[in-house]
């Protein structure tokens, strides 16, 4: 008896399922895999140079005797901590608090801290709590990252373009003037996402006068901002930044996620988010917003893993959680690597070619990204043209915005790169660019 497969019509998937982003990162993969020996602008993962295996025994091994020594546990109850299922919100919330405490000058109780299955999940938990009916919308950066229009998709959630102003970060004009369309047409814009440090995939940051600016013009439009601020640590100058949750204090405006991806290690899958908004139930019952973010956890992934949860719980307490500190030489790595980049654009684009040319770049503060202007399509047929005849790789950046943009513009990572590889493909893409460009 021969059995046939079904085949089911792509028209019946889920809607969430077709990305014109997600297409386009699936040919970069394909790409990648014909070119292997191409040097690769595209990946925006950790540099790996400092990741060492042993680390990840030693940092269990702190975390366990922290359980022991400091928590006072018996023997059996660090067994169950770490082979357990455990509490959905985490196990580590002390440390992170401490942690953000330290890096943040954040005072967030424990309670209010969700562990997830990195940010994203974080993501999607905050997405689906906050916008729980067809009326409500979310406004997004323009570029945005994919993560965040990705998972609005898949819950059915209207998303609003907000452009970057010049400063960096949605320009709170336009916030202001999105908010108002959408609650003309019928609808509640009930939330912003941001990235307000180095974001993905432009590059760009939010000077702290550009911050107050956009918390007022949220708080004017009754918008909760989500703060997404995993690269908040990689600046190229000395001195931070205050986070937008730093700045809200106790208004409770600003929900924030954050990861250890960037920080620690991404292999570990582990995320944050502080949550410690009062929620108000039918019955009149008030509630923290991490307490209502845990039950739709305990309903989807359950828990966070506890052994990625007590391998960073070691690393955090290993360098007495402060993580900015431990931090320092990978943030001092990826300044160097953004300078040679901009350096090497410099070298190889002099002002009177760019002219010519019609290209141009930003100057990122920090972070892993910036976006080089060609007078081509930067597409997926382009790049893997450049990948076969020059050797180097890029991400497209026209997927990155929602209302359409960005075809002659191509994101440029530094994070997965050393020096002199920065300074091999940049020569390798100029030569790319000159060609595209007759």
């Amino acid at each position: 008896m021969t059995t046939t497969a079904t085949t089911i019509p792509l028209g019946d998937l889920h809607a969430g399922l077709a990305d014109p982003l997600l297409d386009a990162m699936t040919f970069l993969n394909e790409v990648t895999e014909r070119y292997p020996d191409a040097l690769s602008f595209a990946p925006g993962r950790p540099y790996e140079g400092s990741f060492e295996p042993e680390d990840v025994h030693a940092d269990l091994d702190t975390y366990l005797r922290h359980l022991r020594e400091e928590r006072g546990l018996s023997a059996g109850a660090v067994r169950t901590a770490l082979f357990q299922y455990g509490p959905t919100k985490g196990i580590i919330a002390d440390l992170v608090a401490r942690t953000l405490a330290n890096d943040e000058g954040l005072d967030v109780a424990p309670e209010a801290l969700v562990l997830t299955v990195g940010a994203q999940e974080g993501m999607l938990l905050v997405l689906r709590a906050l916008c729980a009916t067809p009326e409500d919308v979310l406004l997004v950066s323009s570029p945005c990252y994919v993560g965040v229009t990705g998972a609005a998709r898949l819950l059915d959630l209207a998303t609003v373009p907000v452009p970057e102003g010049p400063a960096g970060g949605p320009d709170p004009e336009a916030v202001s003037a999105e908010a108002r369309a959408v609650r003309a047409a019928g609808r509640r814009p009930r939330a912003l996402n941001v990235v307000p440090d180095f974001a993905n995939p432009s590059g760009t940051s939010m000077p702290p006068a550009a911050r107050t600016g956009l918390l007022a013009v949220a708080a004017e439009e009754g918008l909760l901002v989500i703060e997404d601020n995993p690269y908040g640590f990689f600046s190229r100058q000395e001195g931070e930044r205050p986070t937008l949750k730093a700045l809200d204090g106790k208004r409770g405006q600003v929900v924030h996620l954050g990861s250890f991806a960037k920080t620690c290690f991404p292999g570990a899958r582990l995320g944050y988010v502080v949550a410690d908004q009062r929620v108000a139930a039918p019955d009149g019952r008030t509630t923290l917003l991490a307490d209502e973010l845990a039950k739709l956890k305990s309903m989807t992934t359950v828990n966070t893993p506890a052994l990625s949860q007590a391998v960073i719980g070691g690393m955090l307490l290993r360098h007495g959680c402060r993580l900015r500190t431990a931090n320092a030489p990978a943030r001092a790595h990826y300044a160097a690597n953004l300078a040679v980049l901009l350096r090497e654009l410099e070298r190889h684009f002099p002002a009177a070619e760019r002219e010519r040319l019609g290209v141009s770049w930003n100057e990122p503060e920090g972070g892993f990204f910036a976006v080089l202007r060609v007078p081509f399509t930067a597409d997926g047929a382009a790049m893997e043209r450049c990948a076969r005849e020059h050797g180097v790789l890029w991400t497209p950046m026209a997927p990155f915005y929602p209302a359409g943009g960005g075809e002659h513009r191509l994101r440029l990572s530094i994070s997965a790169l050393d020096g002199r590889q920065i300074e091999e493909g940049v020569a390798r893409l100029a030569a790319f660019v000159r060609a595209a460009a007759r």
